[in-house]
């Protein structure tokens, strides 16, 4: 974990021979990875893009030896959101992204009635004392309710290339859900279109005029007419697995939208993120995250 500060996030490139000659917004774009939108945000910053040390607008040529180096981390934040202090439980951290097991009930963003209570904001908080230059980019979203792994990156370039990961086969995101009743096969996908319930700012629904949504599910175990299931999400709608398992008539344990809550079996729905895999945004490396069945969800299968 960072101690202290490492100055700004730069991503450095040494001109070879190849490279020579050829004008620094092309080496952006297609050596570095930058998008038209990153490269806009920072070559207007004093140290956005520099040549050998010095300030160069991106229509220079570089020579032969020359280092080429972009900002790629916040110099202010434009979050707005405002630091709070609050547990985190960090899985992997690096100066592009930050891997967390979040907690159950813990909101991801600020919003309405939590303006200074959710992962946001002790993220902030989190950068601030351990001094670093880095602003909250979230790349994917749990539930208030869900539990386990999330990954937020740290700067606008590890976002975009994150982004462009998701619902595709190079980010992977497996769930662990306890429902109510067991599902007629063992595994299959569920595939159903989803869309939002007339008159509810929340709940969604299956609905032919919906978008497109495929859950992929394996039954792991059956205790007492409940069924653990490992879910993989092909698509990333709203509430997609808690819907998708309710239209199949198993509705998660403890889901007061889709199902029946009950606060003495557990005080949320059932359903945990235990694995997740991804390419590094700078790197390239395949990263592979896990963690195991959170206690309240393995005592409902006692």
């Amino acid at each position: 974990m960072p101690t202290e500060r490492q100055g700004p996030r730069r991503l450095d490139l040494t001109v070879t021979r190849e490279l020579a000659g050829i004008r620094v917004d092309t080496l952006l774009r297609k050596r570095l990875n930058l998008s038209g939108t990153v490269i806009r945000r920072i070559k207007w910053l004093e140290d956005g893009i520099l040549l050998d040390g010095l300030r160069v607008n991106t229509r220079a040529v570089p020579r032969e030896g020359q280092v080429l180096s972009v900002r790629l981390s916040d110099p202010e934040r434009t979050s707005g959101i405002v630091p709070t202090a609050g547990p985190l439980d960090i899985v992997y951290e690096d100066r592009d992204l930050i891997v967390l097991n979040k907690a159950p009930g813990l909101s991801v963003h600020p919003g309405p009635g939590h303006f200074s209570d959710t992962l946001g904001n002790f993220l902030i908080h989190y950068y601030n004392e351990s001094g670093e230059e880095a602003d909250f980019h979230p790349v994917h979203r749990l539930d208030r309710g869900t539990a386990g792994l999330l990954v937020a990156a740290k700067h606008p370039h590890a976002q975009e290339r994150l982004k462009v990961q998701l619902h595709t086969p190079a980010f992977q995101r497996i769930y662990l859900a306890v429902c109510e009743g067991v599902p007629v096969s063992a595994a299959g996908t569920i595939d159903a279109p989803l869309g939002p319930v007339e008159g509810s700012l929340m709940a969604q629904q299956v609905r032919p005029d919906g978008k497109a949504a495929r859950t992929h599910y394996q039954v792991l175990k059956t205790v007492n007419g409940r069924a653990l299931v490992r879910l993989e999400l092909e698509t990333g709608r709203t509430h997609q697995i808690r819907v998708h398992m309710a239209h199949m008539g198993c509705p998660l344990t403890g889901d007061f939208l889709y199902g029946t809550e009950d606060h003495d079996l557990i005080p949320r729905p059932a359903l945990h993120s235990c694995q997740l895999a991804l390419d590094h945004p700078i790197t390239g490396e395949r990263l592979r995250f896990t963690q195991p069945l959170p206690e309240d969800m393995a005592r409902l299968l006692k």
